[in-house]
């Protein structure tokens, strides 16, 4: 494969391929609009809502940066994953009206990586004065939200596309200097579309890395 210099990154040595692969693509997602918030002389409160692909590395990159991370989910399943495996400090459950009010204007950020529909006004409700909504997923409806909810405690929504090439080279080597782990399962080409069926059902954790090279391709 040849490929113009612009669009080549260099992974570093002590990076395997199969943990830099995620970084790539959810990896320079999540790492993008977080770094924004690097090199603050206090402790910036994040939020992460949803913890599938894009969240799991946005807890890892934002606890990597120093930050307080919440989890914010739609149930209980992933609390003990969030909290006791990626080392996030809090958990919100989103459907529950006591912890939600309770989280009420914390958070600094709040990265939102749900790719379904879902209402942002409880989640506004969470964000600090002037803190910000950042949209990294693509959701196939338009969002919904009052103005009310911005106006008050001059909050923003932005969103954010993938990354750069500087920036995807850039998380390679954060990844590389942090020793931070992606948690992968590695599949091989004849399991592709067993892995495909257990992603619809959400069946990962938390991404699928397909071995091309130990695979058989005759």
């Amino acid at each position: 494969m040849v490929v113009h210099q612009t669009f080549v990154v260099r992974i570093p040595e002590k990076l395997a391929p199969e943990q830099a692969a995620p970084l790539l693509c959810a990896g320079v997602t999540a790492y993008s609009p977080l770094k924004q918030f690097m090199g603050c002389d206090r402790v910036v409160r994040g939020g992460i809502l949803g913890l599938g692909g894009v969240g799991h590395l946005g807890v890892i990159i934002a606890k990597a940066m120093g930050h307080h991370v919440t989890v914010i989910s739609s149930s209980n399943k992933k609390r003990e994953e969030a909290l006791e495996i990626l080392g996030a400090d809090a958990f919100i459950v989103s459907s529950n009206e006591a912890e939600m009010e309770g989280a009420a204007s914390s958070l600094d950020y709040i990265l939102d990586t749900v790719p379904a529909f879902h209402p942002l006004h409880h989640y506004l409700s969470l964000l600090t004065v002037e803190g910000k909504l950042i949209i990294v997923a693509a959701v196939p409806k338009p969002l919904q939200f009052d103005a009310v909810d911005i106006i008050l405690g001059k909050r923003s929504i932005s969103g954010s596309f993938i990354g750069s090439m500087e920036e995807t080279q850039e998380i390679l080597e954060f990844w590389a200097d942090k020793g931070l782990t992606t948690m992968i399962e590695i599949v091989k080409k004849e399991y592709a579309n067993k892995a495909f069926e257990r992603m619809e059902r959400n069946d990962v954790r938390f991404r699928f890395v397909l071995d091309v090279a130990g695979s058989n391709l005759e």
